[in-house]
Protein backbone atom coordinates (compact mmCIF):
# COMPACT_ATOMS: atom_id res chain seq x y z
CA UNK A 1 0.00 0.00 0.00
CA UNK A 2 1.37 3.80 -0.92
CA UNK A 3 2.02 6.29 1.72
CA UNK A 4 -0.60 8.49 1.44
CA UNK A 5 0.43 11.81 -0.04
CA UNK A 6 -1.19 15.20 1.83
CA UNK A 7 -0.63 18.70 0.36
CA UNK A 8 -2.62 21.21 2.89
CA UNK A 9 -3.49 24.82 0.99
CA UNK A 10 -4.36 27.09 3.19
CA UNK A 11 -5.92 31.04 3.08
CA UNK A 12 -6.25 33.23 6.33
CA UNK A 13 -8.98 36.31 5.89
CA UNK A 14 -11.74 36.58 3.86
CA UNK A 15 -13.00 33.19 1.81
CA UNK A 16 -10.21 31.29 3.58
CA UNK A 17 -10.44 27.59 2.35
CA UNK A 18 -8.61 24.72 3.41
CA UNK A 19 -8.04 22.23 0.35
CA UNK A 20 -6.54 18.60 1.07
CA UNK A 21 -5.04 16.61 -1.87
CA UNK A 22 -4.91 12.90 -1.11
CA UNK A 23 -3.98 9.66 -3.32
CA UNK A 24 -6.61 7.48 -2.36
CA UNK A 25 -4.69 4.46 -3.45
CA UNK A 26 -3.01 2.98 -5.17
CA UNK A 27 -3.62 -0.43 -3.55
CA UNK A 28 -6.25 -2.82 -4.17
CA UNK A 29 -8.89 -3.43 -1.57
CA UNK A 30 -11.13 -0.28 -1.63
CA UNK A 31 -10.66 0.56 -5.60
CA UNK A 32 -10.80 -2.79 -7.67
CA UNK A 33 -7.78 -3.29 -8.92
CA UNK A 34 -4.65 -1.51 -8.97
CA UNK A 35 -5.78 2.06 -9.32
CA UNK A 36 -5.21 5.51 -7.70
CA UNK A 37 -7.40 8.76 -7.46
CA UNK A 38 -6.20 12.13 -6.67
CA UNK A 39 -8.31 13.75 -4.84
CA UNK A 40 -8.79 17.48 -3.59
CA UNK A 41 -10.89 17.73 -0.68
CA UNK A 42 -12.11 20.81 2.07
CA UNK A 43 -12.69 18.56 4.88
CA UNK A 44 -14.89 15.43 4.02
CA UNK A 45 -16.49 16.93 0.72
CA UNK A 46 -14.59 16.14 -2.31
CA UNK A 47 -13.76 19.12 -4.76
CA UNK A 48 -13.08 16.24 -7.41
CA UNK A 49 -11.56 13.27 -7.76
CA UNK A 50 -9.11 12.64 -10.58
CA UNK A 51 -8.52 8.95 -11.86
CA UNK A 52 -4.93 8.09 -12.34
CA UNK A 53 -4.17 5.20 -14.29
CA UNK A 54 -1.33 3.33 -15.46
CA UNK A 55 -0.38 1.03 -12.88
CA UNK A 56 -1.33 -2.18 -14.49
CA UNK A 57 -0.46 -1.17 -17.96
CA UNK A 58 0.65 -4.69 -19.92
CA UNK A 59 0.58 -3.74 -23.37
CA UNK A 60 -2.24 -6.10 -24.37
CA UNK A 61 -2.91 -4.93 -27.40
CA UNK A 62 0.68 -4.49 -29.07
CA UNK A 63 0.80 -8.47 -27.61
CA UNK A 64 -1.57 -8.86 -30.24
CA UNK A 65 0.51 -7.73 -32.71
CA UNK A 66 3.47 -9.96 -31.70
CA UNK A 67 2.03 -13.34 -31.61
CA UNK A 68 -0.89 -15.32 -34.40
CA UNK A 69 -3.97 -15.12 -34.62
CA UNK A 70 -4.65 -17.78 -32.19
CA UNK A 71 -1.81 -17.46 -30.46
CA UNK A 72 -3.19 -14.01 -28.79
CA UNK A 73 -6.68 -15.81 -27.79
CA UNK A 74 -5.34 -16.62 -24.35
CA UNK A 75 -4.04 -13.45 -23.77
CA UNK A 76 -7.91 -12.01 -24.14
CA UNK A 77 -8.65 -13.69 -20.69
CA UNK A 78 -6.33 -10.97 -19.08
CA UNK A 79 -8.47 -8.15 -20.60
CA UNK A 80 -11.41 -8.90 -17.90
CA UNK A 81 -10.08 -11.84 -15.72
CA UNK A 82 -13.54 -11.67 -14.09
CA UNK A 83 -15.82 -11.72 -17.40
CA UNK A 84 -13.25 -13.50 -19.58
CA UNK A 85 -15.55 -15.53 -21.54
CA UNK A 86 -16.92 -12.07 -23.02
CA UNK A 87 -13.13 -11.07 -23.95
CA UNK A 88 -12.76 -14.62 -25.56
CA UNK A 89 -15.69 -13.96 -27.43
CA UNK A 90 -15.41 -10.63 -28.88
CA UNK A 91 -11.85 -11.48 -30.06
CA UNK A 92 -12.97 -14.59 -31.99
CA UNK A 93 -15.98 -13.26 -33.62
CA UNK A 94 -13.63 -9.68 -35.29
CA UNK A 95 -11.16 -12.87 -36.49
CA UNK A 96 -13.92 -15.12 -37.55
CA UNK A 97 -15.34 -12.26 -39.80
CA UNK A 98 -11.92 -11.48 -41.17
CA UNK A 99 -12.15 -15.68 -42.29
CA UNK A 100 -15.57 -14.91 -43.50
CA UNK A 101 -16.22 -18.17 -41.03
CA UNK A 102 -19.53 -18.74 -39.17
CA UNK A 103 -19.30 -21.13 -35.99
CA UNK A 104 -21.40 -23.74 -36.14
CA UNK A 105 -25.06 -23.34 -34.02
CA UNK A 106 -24.11 -25.30 -31.16
CA UNK A 107 -21.01 -23.28 -30.76
CA UNK A 108 -23.16 -20.25 -30.66
CA UNK A 109 -25.55 -21.60 -27.78
CA UNK A 110 -21.99 -23.18 -25.80
CA UNK A 111 -20.98 -19.35 -26.10
CA UNK A 112 -24.12 -18.20 -24.86
CA UNK A 113 -24.39 -20.12 -21.65
CA UNK A 114 -20.89 -20.05 -20.70
CA UNK A 115 -21.01 -16.04 -21.10
CA UNK A 116 -24.07 -15.75 -19.12
CA UNK A 117 -22.53 -17.98 -16.63
CA UNK A 118 -19.80 -15.92 -16.52
CA UNK A 119 -22.29 -13.24 -16.23
CA UNK A 120 -23.36 -14.40 -13.03
CA UNK A 121 -20.28 -14.74 -11.68
CA UNK A 122 -19.03 -11.65 -12.44
CA UNK A 123 -22.24 -9.94 -11.45
CA UNK A 124 -21.56 -11.83 -7.70
CA UNK A 125 -18.09 -10.35 -7.66
CA UNK A 126 -19.95 -7.00 -8.31
CA UNK A 127 -22.87 -7.02 -6.02
CA UNK A 128 -21.03 -8.61 -3.36
CA UNK A 129 -18.10 -6.62 -3.19
CA UNK A 130 -19.64 -3.21 -3.32
CA UNK A 131 -22.20 -4.20 0.12
CA UNK A 132 -18.29 -5.10 1.57
CA UNK A 133 -17.18 -1.68 0.44
CA UNK A 134 -19.60 0.55 2.03
CA UNK A 135 -19.38 -1.70 5.92
CA UNK A 136 -21.37 -4.85 4.86
CA UNK A 137 -19.39 -7.49 5.45
CA UNK A 138 -21.53 -10.81 5.35
CA UNK A 139 -22.81 -10.40 1.91
CA UNK A 140 -19.85 -11.01 0.18
CA UNK A 141 -18.70 -14.22 1.58
CA UNK A 142 -22.42 -15.16 0.70
CA UNK A 143 -21.50 -13.69 -3.26
CA UNK A 144 -18.41 -16.10 -3.44
CA UNK A 145 -19.76 -19.33 -1.84
CA UNK A 146 -22.53 -18.95 -5.18
CA UNK A 147 -19.50 -17.68 -7.54
CA UNK A 148 -17.62 -20.99 -6.53
CA UNK A 149 -20.58 -23.09 -7.57
CA UNK A 150 -20.61 -21.39 -11.09
CA UNK A 151 -16.56 -21.90 -11.00
CA UNK A 152 -17.36 -25.63 -10.67
CA UNK A 153 -19.58 -25.77 -13.72
CA UNK A 154 -16.83 -23.68 -15.37
CA UNK A 155 -14.52 -25.68 -15.02
CA UNK A 156 -16.22 -29.10 -15.53
CA UNK A 157 -17.00 -27.66 -18.89
CA UNK A 158 -13.45 -25.91 -20.22
CA UNK A 159 -10.51 -27.14 -17.36
CA UNK A 160 -10.09 -23.10 -16.03
CA UNK A 161 -11.75 -20.94 -13.28
CA UNK A 162 -10.66 -17.76 -14.39
CA UNK A 163 -9.18 -17.15 -17.22
CA UNK A 164 -10.99 -19.34 -19.54
CA UNK A 165 -9.21 -19.71 -23.25
CA UNK A 166 -12.84 -21.54 -24.13
CA UNK A 167 -14.28 -19.71 -27.07
CA UNK A 168 -11.60 -19.95 -30.05
CA UNK A 169 -11.41 -18.99 -33.55
CA UNK A 170 -14.37 -20.74 -35.39
CA UNK A 171 -16.28 -21.99 -32.06
CA UNK A 172 -15.24 -23.54 -28.63
CA UNK A 173 -12.21 -25.63 -27.55
CA UNK A 174 -14.77 -28.59 -25.93
CA UNK A 175 -18.40 -29.95 -26.07
CA UNK A 176 -20.45 -30.34 -22.76
CA UNK A 177 -19.27 -33.01 -20.82
CA UNK A 178 -21.56 -36.28 -19.80
CA UNK A 179 -23.97 -35.16 -16.79
CA UNK A 180 -23.05 -31.34 -17.44
CA UNK A 181 -26.44 -30.16 -18.73
CA UNK A 182 -28.51 -31.25 -15.36
CA UNK A 183 -25.93 -30.30 -12.86
CA UNK A 184 -26.15 -26.73 -14.03
CA UNK A 185 -29.93 -27.08 -13.72
CA UNK A 186 -29.81 -27.82 -10.36
CA UNK A 187 -27.77 -24.99 -9.76
CA UNK A 188 -29.55 -22.70 -11.62
CA UNK A 189 -33.08 -23.84 -9.09
CA UNK A 190 -31.00 -23.65 -6.48
CA UNK A 191 -29.81 -20.17 -7.46
CA UNK A 192 -33.09 -19.00 -7.92
CA UNK A 193 -33.71 -19.48 -4.30
CA UNK A 194 -30.31 -17.70 -3.34
CA UNK A 195 -31.39 -14.92 -5.45
CA UNK A 196 -34.31 -14.31 -3.19
CA UNK A 197 -32.37 -14.80 0.13
CA UNK A 198 -29.82 -12.06 -1.40
CA UNK A 199 -32.27 -9.68 -1.53
CA UNK A 200 -33.79 -10.23 1.50
CA UNK A 201 -30.21 -10.31 2.80
CA UNK A 202 -29.02 -6.88 1.31
CA UNK A 203 -30.84 -5.67 -1.58
CA UNK A 204 -33.78 -5.17 0.31
CA UNK A 205 -32.20 -3.58 3.65
CA UNK A 206 -33.14 -0.43 4.12
CA UNK A 207 -29.68 0.85 5.95
CA UNK A 208 -27.91 -0.53 2.39
CA UNK A 209 -31.11 1.34 0.27
CA UNK A 210 -30.71 4.79 2.11
CA UNK A 211 -27.04 4.68 2.02
CA UNK A 212 -26.72 4.65 -1.64
CA UNK A 213 -30.76 6.35 -2.70
CA UNK A 214 -29.86 9.47 -4.38
CA UNK A 215 -25.65 9.20 -4.42
CA UNK A 216 -24.07 9.94 -7.36
CA UNK A 217 -26.80 10.28 -9.86
CA UNK A 218 -25.95 9.76 -13.77
CA UNK A 219 -28.92 10.87 -15.69
CA UNK A 220 -29.31 9.53 -19.10
CA UNK A 221 -27.87 12.20 -21.21
CA UNK A 222 -24.94 12.36 -19.24
CA UNK A 223 -24.60 8.51 -19.48
CA UNK A 224 -24.79 8.49 -23.35
CA UNK A 225 -22.56 11.55 -23.44
CA UNK A 226 -19.41 9.73 -21.40
CA UNK A 227 -19.98 6.88 -23.31
CA UNK A 228 -21.54 4.56 -20.45
CA UNK A 229 -22.03 0.97 -21.82
CA UNK A 230 -24.04 -2.34 -19.67
CA UNK A 231 -25.07 -1.99 -16.15
CA UNK A 232 -23.87 1.57 -16.12
CA UNK A 233 -26.16 3.36 -19.20
CA UNK A 234 -29.17 0.87 -18.35
CA UNK A 235 -29.18 1.99 -14.48
CA UNK A 236 -29.59 5.61 -15.90
CA UNK A 237 -32.95 4.68 -17.44
CA UNK A 238 -31.79 4.03 -21.11
CA UNK A 239 -32.87 0.59 -22.89
CA UNK A 240 -29.55 -0.21 -24.35
CA UNK A 241 -28.53 -3.77 -24.59
CA UNK A 242 -26.35 -5.15 -27.55
CA UNK A 243 -27.91 -8.72 -27.22
CA UNK A 244 -32.07 -6.98 -28.03
CA UNK A 245 -30.34 -4.09 -30.03
CA UNK A 246 -28.03 -5.53 -32.44
CA UNK A 247 -28.42 -9.24 -31.60
CA UNK A 248 -25.71 -11.91 -32.07
CA UNK A 249 -24.78 -15.56 -32.04
CA UNK A 250 -27.67 -17.56 -30.32
CA UNK A 251 -29.60 -14.96 -28.47
CA UNK A 252 -31.91 -13.84 -31.22
CA UNK A 253 -33.19 -17.18 -29.75
CA UNK A 254 -33.79 -16.37 -26.34
CA UNK A 255 -36.76 -14.54 -24.58
CA UNK A 256 -35.43 -12.14 -21.38
CA UNK A 257 -35.91 -8.62 -20.56
CA UNK A 258 -33.55 -5.81 -19.70
CA UNK A 259 -33.46 -4.51 -16.40
CA UNK A 260 -33.77 -0.43 -16.80
CA UNK A 261 -32.78 1.78 -13.76
CA UNK A 262 -36.30 3.15 -12.60
CA UNK A 263 -35.31 4.55 -8.84
CA UNK A 264 -35.74 1.31 -6.86
CA UNK A 265 -35.14 2.76 -4.14
CA UNK A 266 -38.20 4.37 -4.11
CA UNK A 267 -38.61 8.07 -3.98
CA UNK A 268 -39.73 7.86 -0.28
CA UNK A 269 -36.39 6.91 0.42
CA UNK A 270 -34.59 9.61 -1.89
CA UNK A 271 -34.72 6.90 -4.91
CA UNK A 272 -33.59 8.53 -8.16
CA UNK A 273 -32.94 7.12 -11.97
CA UNK A 274 -29.62 6.62 -12.43
CA UNK A 275 -28.51 6.88 -8.51
CA UNK A 276 -25.96 4.02 -6.95
CA UNK A 277 -28.78 1.62 -6.17
CA UNK A 278 -30.29 1.18 -8.93
CA UNK A 279 -26.40 0.93 -10.63
CA UNK A 280 -26.29 -2.04 -7.61
CA UNK A 281 -29.95 -3.69 -8.35
CA UNK A 282 -29.46 -3.77 -11.97
CA UNK A 283 -26.89 -6.23 -11.66
CA UNK A 284 -29.15 -8.50 -9.56
CA UNK A 285 -31.89 -8.42 -11.64
CA UNK A 286 -29.41 -9.24 -14.44
CA UNK A 287 -28.48 -12.27 -12.67
CA UNK A 288 -32.41 -13.21 -12.54
CA UNK A 289 -32.46 -13.09 -16.40
CA UNK A 290 -28.83 -15.10 -17.59
CA UNK A 291 -30.34 -17.78 -15.66
CA UNK A 292 -33.11 -17.84 -17.62
CA UNK A 293 -31.35 -17.49 -20.47
CA UNK A 294 -29.18 -20.85 -19.61
CA UNK A 295 -32.35 -22.60 -18.61
CA UNK A 296 -33.36 -21.58 -22.60
CA UNK A 297 -30.05 -22.71 -24.45
CA UNK A 298 -30.15 -26.23 -22.56
CA UNK A 299 -33.02 -26.91 -23.65
CA UNK A 300 -32.89 -25.88 -27.00
CA UNK A 301 -29.32 -26.66 -27.68
CA UNK A 302 -28.93 -28.41 -31.30
CA UNK A 303 -27.02 -31.16 -31.55
CA UNK A 304 -23.79 -30.80 -34.03
CA UNK A 305 -20.33 -29.81 -34.12
CA UNK A 306 -18.93 -27.19 -31.91
CA UNK A 307 -16.03 -25.96 -34.23
CA UNK A 308 -15.68 -24.99 -37.65
CA UNK A 309 -12.94 -25.48 -39.94
CA UNK A 310 -10.34 -22.67 -39.43
CA UNK A 311 -7.55 -23.43 -40.91
CA UNK A 312 -4.55 -24.54 -38.62
CA UNK A 313 -2.62 -21.72 -39.07
CA UNK A 314 -4.82 -18.79 -39.35
CA UNK A 315 -4.04 -16.09 -42.07
CA UNK A 316 -6.84 -13.73 -43.09
CA UNK A 317 -6.54 -12.14 -46.26
CA UNK A 318 -5.76 -8.19 -46.19
CA UNK A 319 -9.06 -6.36 -44.37
CA UNK A 320 -10.19 -4.92 -40.91
CA UNK A 321 -13.24 -6.34 -38.54
CA UNK A 322 -14.61 -5.18 -36.12
CA UNK A 323 -17.03 -7.06 -33.16
CA UNK A 324 -19.36 -6.14 -30.31
CA UNK A 325 -20.23 -8.37 -27.04
CA UNK A 326 -22.66 -7.15 -24.18
CA UNK A 327 -19.79 -8.12 -21.75
CA UNK A 328 -20.44 -8.31 -17.87
CA UNK A 329 -19.32 -5.10 -17.51
CA UNK A 330 -21.19 -3.48 -20.90
CA UNK A 331 -20.42 -2.94 -24.51
CA UNK A 332 -16.91 -4.38 -25.45
CA UNK A 333 -15.26 -4.12 -29.01
CA UNK A 334 -12.80 -5.34 -30.78
CA UNK A 335 -10.96 -3.80 -33.83
CA UNK A 336 -8.73 -6.12 -35.48
CA UNK A 337 -6.73 -4.79 -38.78
CA UNK A 338 -4.81 -8.16 -40.76
CA UNK A 339 -2.68 -7.55 -43.58
CA UNK A 340 -2.95 -11.19 -45.05
CA UNK A 341 -0.39 -12.74 -42.20
CA UNK A 342 -0.36 -14.60 -39.62
CA UNK A 343 -0.47 -12.11 -36.94
CA UNK A 344 -2.75 -9.30 -37.05
CA UNK A 345 -0.97 -5.79 -37.80
CA UNK A 346 -3.28 -4.04 -34.90
CA UNK A 347 -5.38 -4.72 -32.18
CA UNK A 348 -7.54 -2.56 -30.24
CA UNK A 349 -10.03 -3.02 -27.35
CA UNK A 350 -12.74 -0.79 -26.14
CA UNK A 351 -14.20 -1.85 -23.21
CA UNK A 352 -17.01 -0.48 -20.20
CA UNK A 353 -14.61 0.11 -17.47
CA UNK A 354 -12.38 2.49 -19.49
CA UNK A 355 -15.32 4.27 -20.71
CA UNK A 356 -17.04 4.77 -16.52
CA UNK A 357 -13.68 5.96 -16.00
CA UNK A 358 -14.04 9.54 -17.73
CA UNK A 359 -17.22 10.11 -15.67
CA UNK A 360 -16.18 10.36 -12.30
CA UNK A 361 -14.11 13.54 -12.00
CA UNK A 362 -17.57 14.88 -13.26
CA UNK A 363 -19.27 13.81 -10.67
CA UNK A 364 -16.99 13.74 -7.45
CA UNK A 365 -17.93 17.44 -6.73
CA UNK A 366 -19.56 17.94 -3.73
CA UNK A 367 -19.72 14.15 -2.63
CA UNK A 368 -17.95 13.28 0.61
CA UNK A 369 -14.56 11.19 0.27
CA UNK A 370 -16.35 8.21 1.51
CA UNK A 371 -18.78 8.32 -1.47
CA UNK A 372 -16.30 7.92 -3.32
CA UNK A 373 -15.72 4.20 -2.78
CA UNK A 374 -19.51 3.85 -3.27
CA UNK A 375 -19.71 5.06 -6.58
CA UNK A 376 -16.24 3.44 -7.95
CA UNK A 377 -18.14 0.54 -6.51
CA UNK A 378 -21.34 1.00 -8.31
CA UNK A 379 -19.61 1.49 -11.48
CA UNK A 380 -18.00 -2.39 -11.27
CA UNK A 381 -14.54 -0.76 -12.50
CA UNK A 382 -11.60 -3.81 -12.95
CA UNK A 383 -8.19 -2.73 -13.49
CA UNK A 384 -7.14 -4.63 -16.53
CA UNK A 385 -10.15 -3.21 -18.26
CA UNK A 386 -8.84 0.57 -17.84
CA UNK A 387 -5.31 0.13 -18.03
CA UNK A 388 -4.61 -2.54 -21.05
Amino acid sequence: MALEQIVITRKFGPGAEEEMILNMGPQHPSTHGVINFIVHADGEVMKKAVPEVGYLHRSIEKIGELVTFSGFMPYTDRVDYVAAMFANEGYAVAVEKLLGVAPPARAQYLRAISCELNRIASHLVAVGTMAMDIGAVTPFPYALREREYVNDLIEALCGARLTYNYHRIGGVAFDLPPDWAPNCHRFLDHFDRILDEWDRLISLNEIFVRRLAGLAVIPGPMAIDYGLVGPNLRASGVDYDLRKVHPYGAYPDFEFKVPVGKGFAGKNRGGQVGDCYDRFYCRVLEMRESVSIVRQALHKIPEGEWMAKVPRKVKPPGGEAQSRVESARGEMAYYVVSDGGEKAARVRVRTGSFMAMGIIEDLSPGLMIADLVALIASLDVVAPEIDR
